[in-house]
């Protein structure tokens, strides 16, 4: 399902995207290092991109993670990647958030856009009630694409995700379906 905003558009990965995928991971690698959680070199290679992209279709089929790139409008260049994930179901109704944006495109209010189109779409398509998100805080750029795109602070994760060998803590975000 291609989700479409005023600058950019969301869609999930096809096997055809696994060169551009793999280009933008590349480019962004040392970026990226400061904020994700650790990756072999088996990911920077195409057939690592190829499997992943095909176990998110499965993923999306089973109704338990969406993972889309973010493209402009304009010229289909992908510069981000956006998903929900770890989605809960039955008496919870909620998933996370995560994001990576092109570092040449930063500040530019993609981000923002992309998060509201994914939460419009968490909310909307997929029912949900709660989307979370976790934050270092020395990440604050991060934080206020939270924040603009509506999300409330709930508190800090103490320790909660490794990043390049180090537990990190991470601020954690929130945004309730209004509907709800």
């Amino acid at each position: 399902m291609r989700i479409t905003g005023e600058r950019i558009y969301l869609r999930p990965f096809q096997i055809s995207d696994a060169n551009q995928k793999l280009a933008f991971h590349l480019a962004n690698k040392v970026f990226f290092e400061g904020f994700s959680m650790e990756r072999d070199e088996r990911f920077y290679s195409i057939e690592e991109q190829q499997s992943l992209i095909s176990r998110l279709e499965d993923f999306a089929a089973s109704d338990v993670e969406y993972y889309y790139g973010i493209f402009l409008n304009d010229t289909d260049e992908l510069i981000g990647t956006i998903n929900l994930f770890s989605i809960l179901r039955e008496s919870l109704q909620s998933a996370f958030i995560g994001y990576f944006l092109d570092k040449a495109h930063n500040g530019n209010g993609y981000a923002t856009e992309a998060v509201e189109l994914i939460v419009d779409f968490g909310f909307d398509i997929l029912g949900l009630h709660r989307i979370e998100a976790g934050v270092m805080p020395k990440n604050e750029r991060s934080k206020q694409v939270l924040l603009k795109a509506g999300f409330h602070i709930e508190g800090l994760a103490v320790k909660n995700v490794r990043i390049n060998g180090t537990w990190e803590d991470h601020q954690v975000l929130a945004i309730i379906n209004p509907g709800d």
